[in-house]
């Protein structure tokens, strides 16, 4: 017996879900202006200092709010003295670090 039409939608399964773009989206400043002011999520300038405090003398490369998975997330980049780039994830919402790693 053939067993590639019972496998078939197991198959189709496995592929949706490799090939389901990612859940995030990029915030424009507009929208994040206005999730500020209705108290949704903390202003970007607390959680910078806080990456900042987290490597001294560390430049700021890049940072953005974004959706994802039903969470808003701020995203910093760093260069830090010694030439290594950081990714840092704060929770929008709270300040919680979510992620600190070097970047690729």
């Amino acid at each position: 017996m053939n067993s590639l039409p019972r496998a078939l939608p197991y198959l189709v399964m496995a592929l949706l879900v490799a090939g389901a773009p990612a859940s995030a989206r990029d915030l424009d400043q507009d929208e994040a202006l206005a999730l500020r002011q209705k108290g949704i999520i903390l202003p970007l300038e607390h959680l910078l200092e806080a990456a900042l405090g987290r490597y001294p003398g560390a430049r700021l490369l890049e940072a953005e709010l974004e959706e994802k998975h039903d969470r808003y997330e701020y995203e910093v980049e760093l260069l830090t003295p010694e030439g290594v780039v950081r990714e840092i994830k704060y929770d929008a919402r709270t300040g919680a670090l979510l992620k600190d790693e070097e970047d690729d």
